[in-house]
């Protein structure tokens, strides 16, 4: 079911479609990633109108940014009728809870972004913008980067890793079937912001443990497991990339990551903490049986699967998008820490700083 605007933002969005500029419609626009991406779009003088789609409609503002409240769940809103005039669509919409239930994550992330792309090619949109993952790749070398060419099987036993893969597969049938249509694969590394540190605890600590507990300073050792080096990005950095990869004549998939490689040596310094090597089989017996008990929402399995990613070489997006990160992956780390002391968040349903849900914010049935 579709939350219908008011009138008056509707007509408003006409006007900004009369102007000049692009129109990019950007699905899951009020998380991590989607308050990035309209922000960078919202900035940029070569778009005219963004229309933001999300399950819940934010109070946020930013400039020449409408909203609208949808469904991507089959049985949802109607997006073609959303999509029609659009230049592009950058699709970012992503479940990541329950990880209990994984059909019902699959509803959302796989059905729902088939009605996504089904839904741009009827509405003539020339490009799509596709959020993947490192998540999609195969397991790889943790001693050099993979490019693009690296499979994108996934780790199958983890539903997050299981989905973007099979996305994956998708999209190459969908590129086959509408070559019109500009598709774009981005898979960037881990993404983090000083504004999502609160969504992020709730995603993988869970809602019930209060922030205070996860003060980096309380940490007494940074563990040490086999496997565990991986790269991360900050969330305004894969914004531009997405800005980008929206405008410029590209298609393909576009690895996003920033240096350096984060593991127990260099995440020990951020944390001024020590480093002690500690064996994998014990780490992750207790994260199963918190996980059993739902005392923790992030799955062992995703654990198996973050030691079996691949470092990223990012060349391409260098090369073809004129992308650079300004910040460092420790510098994107530092400020998601310093989020999580502070308890930083936005005016967005899943970014709200408070965990229970709030009443300012216009809900609609099934999540974007």
């Amino acid at each position: 079911m579709t939350q219908q605007v008011p009138a008056e933002q509707n007509a408003d969005h006409g006007a900004a479609r009369r102007g000049e500029g692009a129109h990019v419609v950007v699905v899951g626009a009020t998380g991590n990633v989607g308050t990035s991406v309209v922000a960078a779009l919202a900035e940029d003088p070569g778009v005219g109108s963004v229309l933001g789609l999300a399950r819940r409609m934010p109070l946020w503002r930013p400039p020449k940014t409408h909203w609208q409240a949808v469904d991507v769940e089959p049985g949802g809103g109607d997006l073609a009728g959303l999509f029609a005039g659009a230049d592009a669509v950058i699709h970012l919409a992503w479940k990541f809870q329950p990880t209990h239930h994984p059909a019902e994550t699959w509803r959302t992330n796989v059905l729902g972004s088939i009605r996504v792309f089904d839904a741009v090619a009827a509405a003539g949109v020339p490009a799509l913008v596709h959020a993947s993952s490192v998540g999609a790749y195969s397991p790889g070398p943790k001693d050099r980067p993979v490019d693009e060419s690296w499979p994108t099987h996934g780790w199958p036993q983890a539903a997050y890793t299981r989905e973007k893969a099979y996305l994956e597969r998708v999209l190459d049938t969908y590129e086959r079937t509408h070559p019109d249509i500009r598709v774009v694969r981005m898979r960037p590394g881990f993404l983090f912001k000083r504004q999502a540190a609160a969504e992020q605890r709730r995603i993988f600590a869970g809602r019930f443990l209060p922030s205070r507990f996860l003060r980096p300073e309380l940490l007494p050792a940074v563990p040490d497991l086999a496997g565990l080096r991986f790269q991360a990005l900050h969330t305004d950095d894969a914004a531009a990339a997405y800005r980008a990869a929206a405008a410029l004549p590209v298609r393909g998939a576009f690895n996003l990551a920033a240096d350096p490689p984060l593991d127990a040596g260099v995440l020990s310094r951020v944390l001024d903490a020590r480093s002690l090597p500690v064996p994998t089989a014990p780490v992750r017996a207790a994260l199963a049986a918190a996980w059993r008990l739902h005392l923790v929402p992030a799955s062992p399995d995703l654990f198996d699967a973050v030691l079996r990613l691949p470092l990223l070489d990012s060349s391409r997006a260098r090369r073809e998008l004129s992308w650079q990160p300004r910040h460092t992956a420790v510098e994107a780390v530092e400020e998601f820490l310093d989020g999580l002391r502070s308890g930083a968040g936005m005016d967005t349903a899943p970014l709200a700083p408070d965990p229970a849900p709030s009443r300012r914010f216009v809900r609609a049935r099934g999540p974007v």
